[in-house]
Parts: C-alpha cells; sequence; structure tokens
C-alpha cells in the first residue's frame, strides 16, 4: 500500500492541548500540508482558557475536551474517538514538524508496533538541563528494560492503535511515552526510530524538572509490573558497594595497622557475595526476557506465512 496517498484511511494525528494558543494553528497547518484531512487531526483539549479551542475549531479539525487531568489522559479520551489502524501523537507548542509524520508512518508499515521521532536539537530549542534531563533518564530506562533506545520520551510518534489500546493507563501525565515504550518493549520489542528535528516551542513550557522524578518514580513502577524479578535483583545488587567498602576498610586495617575485624570482616562477604550473586542473576533475568522476545518474534513471523 501506498501510505502517503492512503494517510486519511491509515492514521489520526492526536494532538493534546492546555493553553497552546500560541502554536496551535501552526501546528494544524503543518498537518493539513501533509495530506493529512481536518476529519483525521484530533485536538484533545485539557481545559485551555487561553483561546486555544477556538483556534482549533477556526481550523475545522475535531476538538473534543478530554477526560480527566494531564496528557496520559489526553490519550486516553483521543482513543474513544480514533477508528483508523495507526494514531500519530505531536504536541501543540510547534516544536515537532508534522512533515515527519508520513515518514514515521512508512516506517510502522515495516512491521513496528512503535516508531519514535528520535529528537535532534536546534538551537535554543531546549535548555541544557533538560537535555542533561532526557538523557539521564533515558539511560535509565535502557538499564532497567535492557534497551537501546534514544529518546523515550520523544512526545512525537506513530503507534498501532490497537498496541495503545492494550495499555492500562495507569502513568499519569507526561509519563505515557515511558507507559507505552514499556508495554512494546516489554511484549513484542518491534519499536524504531527515526530522526527529526527539534524547534524551539511556542508559548510557556509546561514540563517542570520535579515531572522528570515523576517520569524516573513511574519507570520503576513500570519495571516492577513488566519484569520484577529483573528489578529484585537489580536492587539486591546494590549490596555489592556496602560490601566492597565494608571489605576495603576491613583489609585496610588488616594488612596496614594490624588490627582485625571478624566480624565487619564476615559482614563485608556476606553482603559482596549475595551482590554479586544478584548482579549476576538480574543478567541473566535480561537474557531470559530476550530469548522470550525473540521466540515471539518468530512465532509471529510464523504465524504471518500460514
Amino acid at each position: 500500500m501506498d501510505v502517503k496517498s492512503n494517510l486519511n484511511a491509515l492514521i489520526t494525528v492526536v494532538i493534546p492541548t492546555l493553553n497552546e494558543v500560541e502554536g496551535i494553528a501552526s501546528v494544524i497547518d503543518e498537518v493539513l500540508s501533509t495530506g493529512i484531512s481536518n476529519n483525521n487531526i484530533l485536538v484533545v483539549d485539557g481545559g485551555s482558557t487561553d483561546g486555544t479551542v477556538d483556534v482549533a475549531i477556526s481550523k475545522g479539525v475535531r476538538v473534543v475536551t478530554q477526560e480527566g487531568r494531564g496528557k496520559a489522559a489526553a490519550i486516553a479520551t483521543a482513543l474513544k474517538y480514533v477508528n483508523t489502524p495507526y494514531i500519530a501523537v505531536l504536541d501543540g507548542d510547534y516544536t515537532y514538524p508534522a512533515k515527519y509524520i508520513p515518514v514515521l508512518l512508512n516506517e510502522a508499515f515495516k512491521g513496528y508496533d512503535l516508531v519514535v521521532g528520535v529528537r535532534k536539537y536546534v538551537k535554543g530549542s531546549q535548555p541544557f538541563i533538560y537535555r542533561l534531563g532526557n538523557s539521564l533518564i533515558n539511560k535509565f530506562f535502557n538499564i532497567l528494560f535492557g534497551t537501546k533506545l534514544s529518546d523515550v520520551l520523544s512526545g512525537m510518534y506513530v503507534v498501532k492503535t490497537s498496541r495503545l489500546r492494550e495499555l492500562d493507563f495507569e502513568m499519569t501525565g507526561f509519563s505515557i511515552e515511558v507507559e507505552l515504550a514499556s508495554h512494546i518493549v516489554s511484549t513484542t520489542s518491534k519499536v524504531a526510530e527515526v530522526p527529526i528535528e527539534y524547534r524551539p516551542r511556542l508559548g510557556r513550557k509546561k514540563l517542570g524538572i520535579l515531572d522528570g522524578f515523576k517520569i524516573v518514580r513511574d519507570i520503576f513502577k513500570l519495571t516492577w509490573r513488566y519484569n520484577p524479578i529483573f528489578l529484585v535483583f537489580i536492587m539486591g545488587s546494590s549490596l555489592l558497594i556496602p560490601g566492597l567498602l565494608l571489605g576495603a576498610w576491613v583489609a585496610y586495617h588488616y594488612f596496614i595497622t594490624g588490627i582485625n575485624y571478624y566480624v565487619r570482616g564476615l559482614v563485608a562477604i556476606v553482603l559482596s557475595v549475595a551482590g554479586f550473586q544478584s548482579l549476576i542473576a538480574s543478567l541473566v533475568t535480561l537474557y531470559v526476557k530476550r530469548i522470550e522476545l525473540r521466540i515471539l518474534r518468530k512465532l509471529d513471523e510464523v504465524l504471518k506465512e500460514c
């Protein structure tokens, strides 16, 4: 199927908004320029008071009021109005160029459940502290889920509608992206990434530093849901740190001062052994998870051939 000529049969563009009057008109115009019709653009508004809704309505697109608060609630609300096989999500602040929607959809048609737009920052688009936070959260996610994703927090992506409907939407606010990513990588692992431009936003930034800590907390919760054994073992491996430190302290006194701390030495050995065993066990659980995903992918290929 020619993706570009069948955009309106394939995809609905969902734009969550909350007081985005400065950027929403430009965002909608860009989406329309890709060939996507007004009826396939869904603005889900979270209670704007600045005229965002009026501007969106004037553009002839569909506008609905979200149920609940936060971005996750906006996506959950959107699912009630979508009947296309794919959904594209992008913010209403003009940071994500809509021209990449057909590119992401074309990549999804290669068999991926989720295609993420990896942000390439232009000058002035994102303060250093936010770029650093994104990088650290991304590394944290990759460690806990055994992945190599480049931008798990990107707000522009294309996802199969059927896979998005599988979410429990347990995580609120800006954690919707990590919940979606964790679900896909833990079930089919069919995730692709496409580099996209990231521009300076129009209007006031809503994501604060505290939201970053909430996302980290939610990543822990999601790890407990999808791979609890790994989380238990990786936390147990932290015993290595006090074990090695205590062991070094005991060794220093044994060899330098001549004082023997037998009990503390025994405690250091126990902690170190327990931590090392937990670390090995956590690596084994990751390996087993990857084997499981390979088997699922192979079964999927066999079923498609039947």
